[in-house]
């Protein structure tokens, strides 16, 4: 089994799978160590093609699979895009597009939530792969036969499973359904997330305005230094230790020096300057400027027993659907339903999802629906009150 290794052998390569309609891609790499993935190696298949590139080939062009990854007229598909995408993404400075997300397409199709790769292979094809070589060092040359065997086969039975789940999708009119989830799968605002929204994936423990405006200003300041130094996040400073200076707001060295989480004498250094500067900058901030904390959900008297119906709902819809639960909604979504009712922004309200699940959602919390047991199933039924 041979990798391609030069720019020419991948331009050869792009050719011949940019004749079939689509190609199936799949990436390995490596990201414990750095902030952004370290691109190891790429396979890709079409009908009767296949390709296996060394990226981290001397003097290797990775153009024409860019190329290849913005060709319109053919479809990539994926398994679990995101990854790959933002590979793509940050190498090539593209989306890849048109997309189809075989993982998706199978929980749209009744696999089951966030359904692995082997197990929807499994699934379809009847057959069990070896996923012994999954966590090996994909960096280390040469790589065995072992491992290219692997790779390669998480691009070549995708062929089956994309052609079996595109058919599903069809038979049961659904390709509207997963087309509006590749559109936000192949946004570009879901790679190109901004450092001061950093804050955002953080688990908010602060109800001060101090504090928060703190807690922004240090994650967007450690999302910056982790981009510049390629570096995960952690390695940087850690969750724990922002939220102790949002608390304790140490404006200098020796303040810094007292904190609990942070590692003697690393107050000195040119990365504490910065720590420092981005705490000072918060509470620089006029009062009226600094970030109003989110105010808890108060669900009003009887929504968690209205979220428990929508759950009984949500259920029966799924299953009479053939889709997961997951895919129609969240339970938060279904707190926020119970709660605030059509003025809910949930994705369980947009969308096909509204068309499925989310106008029966709303009927129901709006009395208009109710359930009842019949013949050992749960069934829905009007009201009186029905419009």
């Amino acid at each position: 089994m041979r990798l391609i290794s030069t720019t020419g052998e991948l331009e050869a390569a792009v050719a011949e799978l940019s004749r079939s309609d689509f190609v199936t891609v799949d990436t390995e790499f490596i990201r414990e160590t750095t902030f952004w993935p370290i691109l190891c190696l790429i396979q890709m298949a079409a009908p009767g093609v296949t390709a296996l590139v060394d990226p981290m080939a001397p003097g290797i062009d990775l153009k024409p699979f860019f190329e290849l990854m913005a060709n319109e007229k053919v479809t990539k598909v994926f398994h679990a895009a995101r990854q790959d995408i933002e590979i793509v993404f940050h190498l090539g400075g593209l989306i890849p597009h048109p997309v189809f997300d075989t993982q998706v397409a199978a929980m749209v199709c009744g696999f089951g939530d966030s359904v692995s790769y082997d197990q929807i292979v499994q699934k379809i094809t009847g057959t069990r792969l070896d996923k012994s070589s999954r966590f090996t060092d994909w960096r280390h040359r040469p790589l065995s036969e072992k491992q290219l065997t692997y790779a390669l086969a998480d691009v070549t039975y995708l062929i089956e499973v994309y052609r079996h789940l595109k058919e599903e999708l069809e038979r049961e009119n659904r390709g509207h359904w997963l087309k509006e989830e590749m559109d936000v799968l192949t946004s570009r605002e879901t790679y190109d997330p901004h450092p001061e929204d950093a804050w955002k994936r953080l688990k908010m423990r602060l109800r001060k305005p101090q504090e928060l405006a703190v807690v922004q200003h240090v994650a967007a300041w450690r999302e910056r230094e982790a981009r510049e130094r390629d570096v995960p996040r952690q390695r940087v400073i850690k969750d724990d230790a922002i939220y102790e200076i949002a608390q304790q707001q140490p404006r200098d060295q020796a303040a810094l020096a007292k904190l609990r989480m942070t590692p003697k004498g690393w107050e000195r250094s040119a990365t504490a300057a910065g720590l420092l500067d981005a705490v000072n900058a918060a509470l620089a901030l006029p009062r009226e400027e600094m970030p109003k904390p989110p105010k808890p959900l108060q669900s009003p008297e009887g929504s968690s027993a209205a979220a428990e119906l929508l759950k009984v709902l949500l259920k029966m819809i799924a299953e009479n659907e053939g889709v997961a639960p997951k895919v129609l909604a969240s339970g938060d979504d279904l707190d926020r339903i119970a709660a605030d009712g059509d003025k809910a922004d949930v994705a369980a309200l947009h969308g096909w999802r509204r068309a499925v699940f989310g106008d029966k959602a709303l009927r129901l919390v709006r009395g208009e629906l109710a359930l009842k047991f019949d013949d050992r199933k749960v069934a829905v039924f009007e009201t009186d009150g029905a419009a």
